[in-house]
């Protein structure tokens, strides 16, 4: 199964938990191409049960910049998606993670150093176009399973 444009989903910006410091220039070159865009064109990968970031954090860190209410998301079941394997970063300090860990620092709203898990996905996400218009919008929000 690979992911389809119909997995992701637009989740508010207050719901979700980062786990890792970015790098701010790096998020800087990305804030200039999305505002050249006029939107996202790639969703973060987020755990349905926690909204710990998975992948995107640099993308988190820009709707935060630009104050949007929502980010496209494919949402994940974290621990128990065998398929997205965790690693670390050669030269982060640390020899390995669990999944529990990277969920652990989400809730507790410390960070790990930027470039720390490494986390590989099971497949691309797909491509998106969502505008800052669409994301400044604040509609209600039922939860990443429709509850």
């Amino acid at each position: 199964m690979s992911w389809r444009e119909e997995d992701v989903q637009l989740v508010p910006l207050s719901w979700l938990k980062p786990h890792e410091e970015i790098k701010e220039k790096n998020r800087d070159r990305l804030l200039d191409m999305t505002k050249r865009w006029g939107g996202y064109t790639k969703p973060l990968i987020v755990d349905r049960k926690t909204g710990a970031i998975l992948d995107g954090h640099h993308r988190h860190s820009i709707a935060t910049v630009l104050s949007l209410k929502r980010v496209p998301a494919i949402c994940v079941d974290y621990l128990s998606n065998d398929a997205i394997e965790l690693g670390v970063w050669p030269g982060c300090g640390r020899s390995s993670l669990e999944k529990q860990d990277v969920i652990d620092m989400a809730l507790s709203g410390q960070l790990y150093p930027p470039k720390t898990s490494r986390h590989s996905l099971p497949e691309e996400t797909p491509p998106i176009y969502v505008p800052l218009e669409t994301l400044m919008k604040h509609p209600p929000f039922n939860g990443p399973d429709g509850s």
